[in-house]
């Protein structure tokens, strides 16, 4: 079992920066592979972001290429967002989740934990 907190969310103007940041306790961190996960009202939840256990290996949805970075620090149990150039499409609650796997996964199924979510509102 692993617990995970997200944190940073805000309110932030267009072409504005937040960085979202998500501790884990309980089992040990770096054995779980990690996403950030977003879903604006209306929508389905999306992928967003995921790293693997190393952190070696990430991915992202296209959308988010090139302005949003994911990074761990296992020795802090923690993994980041950081989301630069932000838009009002990116407005929506951010969900970290885990998986027990060494991969990058980008399916919602895939996932085993999540935390409760933290608000992005980017105002234009």
């Amino acid at each position: 079992q692993v617990q995970l907190v997200e944190s940073g969310g805000g309110l932030v103007q267009a072409g504005g920066s937040l960085r979202l940041s998500c501790t884990a306790s309980g089992r040990t961190f770096s054995y779980y592979g990690m996403g950030w996960f977003r879903q604006a009202p209306g929508k389905e939840r999306e992928f967003v972001a995921a790293i693997s256990r190393s952190g070696g290996s990430t991915d992202f949805e296209d959308s988010v290429k090139g302005r949003f970075t994911i990074s761990r620090d296992n020795a802090k149990n923690t993994v980041y967002l950081q989301m630069n150039s932000l838009k009002p499409e990116d407005t929506a609650v951010y969900y970290c989740a885990a998986h027990r796997g060494s991969s990058v996964r980008i399916g919602t199924n895939r996932y085993d934990y999540w935390g409760q979510g933290t608000q992005v509102t980017v105002s234009s």
